[in-house]
């Protein structure tokens, strides 16, 4: 389900298309015609790790995506931490494992959820218990990784150049596969 911020979270009154002059020109956003209270619509920073586990990489399927697809943990940071805190936090609450070391990788774009992904590759310990909204994973060698065209995917390629692997991507041919129903269900938090 998409949602939209149609009322004014100060006052309530509806939002209206208002164009007013800002720092780069005259822009039209949703604005209260009441209190000038003003959505800026940014977008919102989601953390993604590549966790490393006995040298191996953990992929993981959501619940409610396609038996095909799997992905990288990801969530949404909180308000008060770090984002290396909040990748700590999703690791551990995704999948039971200790975050031991962080290392950024990048930022990557994913404008069809109008969100910035933050990745980081992580080493992690400890035995895997996915939580309810996972439902299966996958250790990958670094050779056997294969990366799709998306967001978290474009992040998996960066760090394994740095590993000293050329990225193999999936034909699109072999992504559509992957994603097979995915478009038919609601939308998810991000993983690729």
């Amino acid at each position: 389900m998409h949602y939209e911020v149609r009322h004014c979270t100060h006052c309530g009154t509806a939002l209206q298309p208002i164009t007013l002059a800002e720092d780069g020109g005259d822009k039209e956003r949703l604005r209260c015609p009441a209190c000038g209270w003003t959505h800026w619509n940014n977008p919102t920073p989601v953390l993604a790790a590549i966790v490393e586990i006995d040298g191996k990489v953990l992929l993981a399927r959501n619940a409610a995506w396609p038996g095909k697809m799997f992905a990288l943990i990801t969530g949404f940071m909180e308000a008060g931490e770090s984002p290396q805190e909040g990748i700590a936090r999703e690791v551990k609450e995704e999948t039971n494992l200790d975050v031991q070391s962080t290392t950024l990788v990048g930022a990557y774009e994913f404008l069809r959820m109008n969100q910035i992904i933050i990745a980081y590759h992580v080493v992690a310990t400890g035995q895997v218990q996915l939580s309810p909204e996972l439902v299966d994973y996958r250790l990958y060698d670094l050779a056997d990784l294969k990366c799709w065209p998306a967001g978290t995917g474009y992040a998996l390629a960066d760090w394994l150049r740095t590993k000293g692997h050329e990225p193999v991507f999936f034909t699109a041919e072999e992504n559509a596969e992957r994603r097979r129903g995915l478009d038919e269900q609601p939308p998810q938090p991000p993983k690729d």
